[in-house]
C-alpha cells in the first residue's frame, strides 16, 4: 500500500465529533487498503493509563482485520509500565473484567509487552553512539542496542492503535513512541527519556515537531523490519469523544494528529495559578503515572506556588521501579552536578523524578537545591515516605474543602491537558 507521505486518509479535527458508523467505516476504508492476505498481523495498543474508548476502536480495527490476516495479536504496549492482569485486560478492552475475550476478539490474543522477560526480546539493530550525539542535539553520547518485543518484530505487518497528546518526554506522544518506549527494552527507554530530562519536561512538553527525544525513537524505529502503520486518533478532552483520526505511516500519521492535540488538548492561561490541585482519575494507578498531573501543569504555575497531586486511590509511588523510593524526587541539576553519585541508577529512574520535581538549582559546594515549586502528595501514601522522597504531603481528606478555596486552580480529570502561559503561544 503507497499511502501520500504529507496528508494521510484523515477524518474529523479539533472540536468535531465522530459517530461510531463514521469510525468504523474510516477504519474499514483505511485498513482496508493494507494487503494483509497471508500475513501476520501485531496490533500495537495502549495500557490503560490512556484515556480513550478502546472498546470501540479495538472492536473497529478487529473487524477490519480478522479472516484477513493469517494471524493477529494484540501487544499491550506497556513500556516499562506494570504488567496488565487478566481482569485488567478485559476491562480496558472490553469495557467489562468478566469478559471472556476469546468470544469478544475471536482469533485475536491480547498479551502484555513482557519487558522484564529478555528472551521476550530480540535486536533489531544498533545506534552508534556518534548518531546519538547527532540525535540528542549534543547532549548525550552513547549507543545502544535496539531490543523490540519479539511479537512485534516477527510480524510481517505492524499497526499501531493509539492516541495522541501532549507528553513530558517526547514533546507530543504516539506514532512510534508506541515501538520504543512501548516495545522496547528498560535500556534504550532509559537513554530516551534521560535525554527528555535534560531537556526537561516544561521547555519539551507539548512540542508538535521532532524534538530530539522524538528523533531517536524515529531512529530506533526504522530498524524495525516489516510493514509499519499507524491509526492515530485525538480523543476531546474530559471525554471518551473522537475528534480526530489518521492512518498512515506512524510518522505521518503522528504528524497529522499532533497538530490536532496542540490545538485542543493546550490550554493557555493569561496569567499563571497561584497553586494548583490536579485531580488524579484512577486511570492512574501510581504515583508513576499520576505524575502527569504535575508535569501537566508545572509551566503554568508561578515561582513558589504548591502542586497537589490529589489521588486518594494511590498507594505507591512505583511496583516497579523501587529506587525513585532511594533517590526521591530532584530537580535535574541535583542529579547532573552529582552525576559520579547517580549516573548508575537507571536513568528513566531519573528522568520520572526530575520531571516530577521540575525546574530547580543545586548548589553541589553548600548541598542546598532550590526547585521553583512546591510538590505535595495527597494520597494514600504516608507522611514519613513523602519525606523521605522529598515531597511534601496533605491529608487526602481535607482537599474538598480546600477545592473551594480561590488561591487553588482546580485541574479535573488532571493528566492529559496541559496549562501554559498565553505568552508562550506559538506564533500563527
Amino acid at each position: 500500500m503507497s499511502l501520500p507521505t504529507t496528508c494521510p486518509p484523515n477524518i474529523g479535527g479539533p472540536g468535531y465529533h465522530i459517530g461510531d458508523e463514521e469510525f468504523e467505516g474510516f477504519v474499514a476504508d483505511a485498513i482496508g487498503q493494507v494487503d494483509l492476505e497471508g500475513k501476520s498481523l501485531c496490533l500495537i495498543i495502549p495500557d490503560d493509563t490512556r484515556g480513550c474508548p478502546m472498546p470501540r476502536i479495538l472492536h473497529a480495527v478487529h473487524k477490519a482485520v480478522i479472516g484477513r490476516a493469517a494471524s493477529v495479536t494484540a501487544v499491550i504496549a506497556l513500556g516499562t509500565h506494570e504488567y496488565m492482569e487478566p481482569d485488567e485486560i478485559a476491562l480496558w478492552t472490553a469495557g467489562d473484567a468478566n469478559a471472556d475475550l476469546d468470544e469478544v476478539y475471536p482469533g485475536m490474543p491480547i498479551v502484555n509487552h513482557l519487558w522484564k522477560d529478555p528472551e521476550q526480546l530480540v535486536s533489531v539493530g544498533t545506534i552508534s553512539a556518534e548518531r546519538i550525539h547527532e540525535l540528542s542535539g549534543g547532549r548525550l553520547r552513547q549507543g545502544s542496542d535496539v531490543l523490540i518485543n519479539r511479537t512485534v518484530v516477527d510480524a510481517d505487518v505492524k499497526i499501531i492503535v493509539g492516541p495522541i497528546l501532549p507528553h513530558e518526554v517526547v514533546g507530543i506522544s504516539g506514532g512510534n513512541k508506541y515501538f520504543i518506549p512501548g516495545c522496547a527494552a528498560h535500556d534504550l527507554i532509559d537513554m530516551t527519556h534521560w535525554v527528555g530530562a535534560l531537556i526537561t519536561s516544561a521547555k519539551m512538553i507539548g512540542t508538535p515537531g521532532i524534538t530530539p527525544v522524538r528523533a531517536m525513537i524515529n531512529e530506533g524505529a526504522h530498524l524495525i523490519p516489516g510493514e509499519k502503520y499507524c491509526l492515530a486518533f485525538v480523543v476531546k478532552a474530559y471525554s471518551m469523544d473522537l475528534e480526530s483520526a489518521a492512518f498512515g505511516s506512524p510518522e505521518d500519521a503522528w504528524a497529522n494528529q499532533a497538530q490536532v492535540t496542540a490545538q485542543t488538548h493546550i490550554t493557555y492561561v493569561d496569567e499563571p495559578f497561584t497553586n494548583v490541585i490536579a485531580q488524579i482519575p484512577e486511570r492512574y494507578h501510581d504515583i508513576w503515572t499520576a505524575a502527569k498531573g504535575f508535569y501537566k501543569t508545572e509551566p503554568a504555575v508561578a515561582d513558589g506556588g504548591e502542586v497537589i497531586i490529589y489521588a486518594p486511590h494511590i498507594d505507591t509511588v512505583s511496583e516497579a521501579h523501587k529506587e525513585i523510593y532511594e533517590i526521591g524526587y530532584h530537580c535535574r541539576d541535583y542529579f547532573v552536578k552529582q552525576w559520579d553519585t547517580f549516573k548508575d541508577v537507571p536513568w528513566g529512574v531519573l528522568a520520572h523524578s526530575t520531571h516530577a520535581r521540575g525546574a530547580g538549582t543545586f548548589d553541589p559546594a553548600t548541598g542546598v537545591e532550590d526547585c521553583r515549586l512546591r510538590v505535595t502528595f495527597a494520597t494514600r501514601i504516608p507522611p514519613e515516605v513523602c519525606a523521605s522522597i522529598n515531597v511534601g504531603y496533605r491529608d487526602p481528606a481535607t482537599i474538598p474543602a480546600l477545592m473551594d478555596d480561590p488561591a487553588f486552580h482546580v485541574v479535573r480529570d488532571a493528566g492529559e491537558v496541559l496549562f501554559r502561559l498565553a505568552s508562550e503561544r506559538p506564533q500563527q
